[in-house]
């Protein structure tokens, strides 16, 4: 326990040098400490210059993040590559979640009044599967679809893990010589029911690569039969102000902006999870291009509204 307490307070000690150094920007080591003595983490000691580099270096294997310093001047500390903090990458999202963890830690006093919401993610699967990533290993899964009613076991070959909407997701490639020839496919983790890594090998195809898999791609859904195209959303300005801080897409770009309305570009594959997405803005997002989608969203209004037009 000792440990575990000593491991939780350094990583809580990295996040807070990251965040200070990341508000302020630019900072001189005297500064940073005495900021930190202002801080209870700091249990009224301040941190040695020796103590502090080995924290710059640790930070930079753990998230990536590198402190430099000015070596001139005032020479303050500020975080050299600082865009790299909101890219959407393993070790932003780690930095990410570390800091909320930290922050709810330090919140045991009000507890009560925060409130967090129950993610089906089956994380008890992600640590079996990343070891089985790691060292080429076949798993072995009992998986139920959400859209079929009996459960299968069979082996797969497990190529990446990937985390949309709160649920975690493994891609891989069934054994049975059928589906082995086909392009992998995509498994809910909280769909799975039983999980075992076995020793048999797996040769990681060398031609496989996360990011053409994903290539457009909304979400979770991987279909190469569709293509990626241009599509144009007119949204209220209300609306616009959320999807302009939260990105529906990466290559999300705002090309008219006025008080009634913004127009916003995408480049991606328009598959199923994409067209729920438009369907969930509701009136505040109207598709202008390609006209086909335009189509194919009028008609699901045309068919919720006969529904909705029934009476009970």
């Amino acid at each position: 326990m000792p440990n575990n307490d000593r491991g939780q307070s350094l990583i809580s000690k990295y996040v807070w040098v990251i965040e200070t150094i990341y508000r302020a920007k630019k900072i001189t080591f005297k500064e940073l400490n005495k900021r930190w003595l202002l801080h209870d983490i700091s249990r009224g000691v301040e941190i040695h210059k020796r103590t502090f580099d080995n924290w710059r270096y640790t930070i930079w294997d753990m998230f990536g993040i590198d402190i430099a310093n000015e070596n001139r001047g005032e020479y303050r500390y500020y975080i050299s590559n600082e865009e790299d903090i909101s890219k959407n990458g393993l070790r932003s999202w780690l930095y990410n979640t570390i800091c909320v963890s930290n922050a709810l830690t330090n919140s045991q006093n009000i507890k009560e009044r925060i409130l967090l919401e129950y993610v089906p993610s089956g994380q008890e699967h992600l640590q079996t599967i990343i070891e089985a990533m790691k060292e080429n290993r076949v798993l072995n899964i009992s998986y139920q679809s959400y859209w079929k009613d009996e459960e299968h076991n069979f082996d797969v070959e497990p190529f990446c893990i990937k985390l949309f909407r709160q649920r975690w997701y493994l891609v891989g490639r069934s054994t049975y010589a059928y589906y082995h020839q086909q392009a992998p496919r995509i498994y809910s983790l909280d769909r799975i029911t039983f999980l075992h890594k076995t020793d048999q090998p797996f040769d990681m195809p060398k031609d496989f690569s996360v990011e053409d898999f994903f290539f457009g791609c909304f979400g979770i859904i991987a279909d190469n039969e569709t293509d990626v195209e241009r599509v144009k959303l007119k949204v209220n300005a209300g609306q616009a102000n959320y999807i302009r801080s939260l990105k529906l897409h990466s290559s999300q770009e705002e090309t008219e902006r006025n008080p009634e309305y913004s127009i916003f570009i995408y480049y991606l594959r328009p598959t199923y999870d994409f067209l729920q997405e438009i369907l969930w803005q509701g009136e505040d997002v109207e598709v202008l291009e390609p006209l086909w989608l335009r189509k194919d969203i009028t008609e699901k209004l045309e068919r919720m509204m006969k529904k909705y037009k029934k009476e009970r």
